[in-house]
């Protein structure tokens, strides 16, 4: 009767939303199972493309995991974690970004029967951990690698490497033509670690066929002044200075007095102005420049003194193209046009302006160090073109990583059949509850063949199960077998050339276990109701006007009106 009368022991704020336990996690698993099943269908060479229409009105088509968990708004806590891993895996590796999703999805799918069976979460997390371990080394164990290997034939298993990842984007049908140039524009740039060292410009029009890489840099023509059109547009083995100083006639930033005592020294004043900016130019063409780029503007009188030297110049360069123009060329940008020197010039064997749809172009090829490529990318609809373009981002990336982690494994789901198979026969000898789970977890890896199949519209359970008895064959010979696009059976991955590097699947793996665990170790949520509604009354108090004085007029700490 006492312990009925004691008083409840109220310790959060008032309107606090608690939710604990078993329910809490399955209403966590099932809002990530949700996010998966949005990505589901974008999967692999057959996969479909998600529209996103946000509130500003602009519209995307993307086929691309982290893009669209970007644009989704999500707003449940723990379905954020598989937005923040397609996120790194993008940033890491550059592609597998839906596979991530997908398989932290399924991890998280194959838990919830043994959650709702009491299973504490703990147990799970430690044996998906160790089955995690074991699929790592499995994939290092089966991992190829291309080092070694001469030019020519690193560049062709490269490019099946890229091919193999726009096989699933919007531009797959030129994916020979593609990952041939993207090969050339990573090995131009050799060991430079910077990625906006290959430059991608999109002009609208034209078909995917016009697209171009060039071997040093392509900017836009920039916004140019009277006497541009006299310039020379083509050069042979210019010499190029680059600037970070306009070049025209501008008033006095400081507001100075002059006071004159006669009218024949206001010329001379006026005469100064511009014999500082002669100066400059003088300097500029004494040097031998043929070429002049500045980051600020070249003014009228600047563009028609150079055309009349017979000298090329741009202003207003964006400051990327700029540095990249300095990193090929080997010059360094200058703030000053004094006693400039050969050496901090740049050269290239080939400068002209070309014409590509209806944009004009100056393009730099041939340069001395040659640290950087850029591609032009062609298409018909701005859409479209934006999509080539994060396509062509994942296949940098990738073939950036195949170059440092010489490694590859077959793709097409082969590698996560292999992962399957061992898992389930490493499970077997282990007595007790781990047994169950690491089971749990092999059968989740099985969602990437499977989804690869339902999204090309074949019977997944059909060749599953060809799958299935092809990578249990004692003499293991079936385990590089994965799912045949084309046909709708199996086939050999490596020999149809779908690789992908094994960084991709490791990394992979590795984040979506991580997430995995992390939503599984999560047993309460606590959601305080003020921390939302603060800033709207901040913003509410502050149009309200109760600042000092807001209310009454003449209160204020303000000059008083005379």
């Amino acid at each position: 009767m006492a312990s009925m009368l004691q008083p409840q022991i109220i310790l959060l704020k008032e309107g606090t939303d608690t939710s604990q336990g078993k329910a809490q996690l399955v209403s966590n698993i099932n809002a990530c199972t949700a996010v998966a099943d949005v990505v589901r269908t974008t999967l692999g060479p057959r996969g479909m493309d998600k529209l996103i229409h946000d509130d500003k009105g602009s519209v995307t088509i993307s086929n691309d995991g982290a893009t669209i968990m970007k644009l989704l708004d999500i707003v449940h806590p723990a379905a954020k974690i598989l937005v923040d891993i397609a996120k790194s895996q993008d940033s890491e590796v550059g592609d597998g970004t839906t596979t991530v999703v997908l398989l932290a999805g399924e991890f998280l799918k194959e838990a919830k029967p043994f959650v709702e069976d009491g299973v504490h979460p703990q147990n799970l997390i430690r044996s998906y951990r160790t089955a995690c371990n074991l699929a790592i080394e499995k994939i290092k164990e089966i991992a190829v690698s291309i080092e070694g290997k001469s030019l020519e034939e690193k560049k062709s298993l490269l490019a099946k490497c890229a091919a193999t990842t726009l096989s699933s984007k919007l531009i797959g049908g030129e994916k020979e033509f593609f990952a041939s140039m993207v090969v050339d524009a990573v090995i131009a740039i050799g060991n430079e670690d910077r990625l906006n060292m290959i430059g991608i410009k999109k002009v609208p029009g034209g078909n995917m066929r016009d697209s171009f890489l060039v071997n040093g840099v392509a900017f836009k023509k920039t916004f140019s002044y009277a006497g541009f059109e006299q310039q020379p547009k083509k050069f042979l083995n210019p010499k190029i200075l680059l600037l970070n100083i306009e070049l025209e006639l501008k008033s006095e930033k400081e507001n100075a007095e002059i006071r004159l005592s006669d009218p024949s020294q206001y010329q001379s004043i006026v005469d100064a102005e511009w014999n500082i900016i002669y100066d400059k130019l003088d300097k500029c063409v004494k040097s031998g420049a043929k070429i002049v780029l500045s980051r600020l503007a070249i003014g009228d009188l600047a563009t028609q003194y150079f055309a009349d030297r017979d000298i090329f110049c741009a202003g207003r360069v964006a400051e990327e193209d700029l540095n990249r123009v300095a990193a090929a060329a080997g010059g360094t940008i200058q703030t000053s046009v004094n006693n400039i020197i050969d050496e901090v010039m740049g050269t290239c064997e080939i400068f002209e302006e070309k014409q590509v749809g209806n944009e004009r172009f100056n393009i730099f090829s041939g340069c001395p160090s040659g640290r950087t490529a850029t591609i032009v990318l062609r298409g018909g609809a701005d859409q479209f073109i934006e999509e080539a373009e994060r396509s062509l981002h994942d296949a940098i990336m990738i073939v950036r990583r195949a170059l440092k982690n010489s490694t590859v494994v077959p793709g097409g789901g082969a590698i996560d059949m292999e992962i399957s198979r061992y898992l389930r026969q490493h499970a077997r000898t282990i007595a007790g509850k781990s047994q169950l789970f690491i089971n749990s977890y092999a059968k989740a890896l099985e969602v990437i063949p499977r989804q690869l199949c339902d999204n090309a519209g074949f019977d997944a359970t059909d060749v599953l199960n060809k799958l299935r008895q092809k990578h249990a064959l004692p003499s293991g010979e079936g385990a590089p077998y994965g799912v045949d696009i084309n046909t709708g059976g199996i086939a050999d991955s490596f020999a149809n050339f779908v690789w992908e590097p094994s960084v991709v699947k490791i990394n992979a793996i590795n984040a979506a276990t991580e997430a995995a665990c992390l939503i599984l170790s999560v047993d309460e949520t606590v959601k305080n109701p003020k921390s939302e509604s603060a800033q709207g009354e901040a913003a509410a108090s502050a149009m309200g006007g109760r600042g000092r004085g807001g209310g009454f007029p003449g209160r204020g700490r303000g000059m008083r009106r005379r």
